[in-house]
């Protein structure tokens, strides 16, 4: 069997997450976080439309992780990301971690704005 190294050099790779927290090119992150080629932010939620937007033709596709669930993401952000003409993939955050590595690890122009999981009661 041949083995190959990853390589991300196009961008920031998700290294883990859990409750509360992203680990994103060895940068802790607490809570929702944004991961655009110009590097990871914070990230205001689905009310947090212009750092979306300012990704357009920096990317190709945005994939949205919505929690620990798949949900569908307000009707209102779709309409604007889509007017602006981002691809947009919507599915929980751990397989929106994922995804975005394996199109990162093939040299895409990918991001990821990702809703981070609750924490235990």
């Amino acid at each position: 069997m041949r083995l190959n190294e990853v390589n991300f050099e196009n961008g920031l790779p998700v290294e883990g997450y859990g409750p509360g927290f992203f680990r994103v090119g060895g940068q802790l992150i607490h809570g929702d976080c944004l991961i655009l080629p110009g590097g990871v932010q914070d990230w205001g939620g689905y009310d947090d439309a212009a750092p979306l937007l300012a990704a357009r033709g920096k990317i190709d596709v945005l994939f949205m992780g919505t929690g620990a669930e798949i949900a569908h993401l307000p009707a209102s952000l779709r309409a604007k990301l889509e007017e602006a003409g981002l691809g947009i993939e919507a599915m929980s955050s751990p397989a929106a971690c994922r995804t975005y590595n394996v199109l990162l690890s093939e040299g895409r122009r990918v991001g990821a704005a990702l809703r981070a999981l609750p924490r235990p009661a």
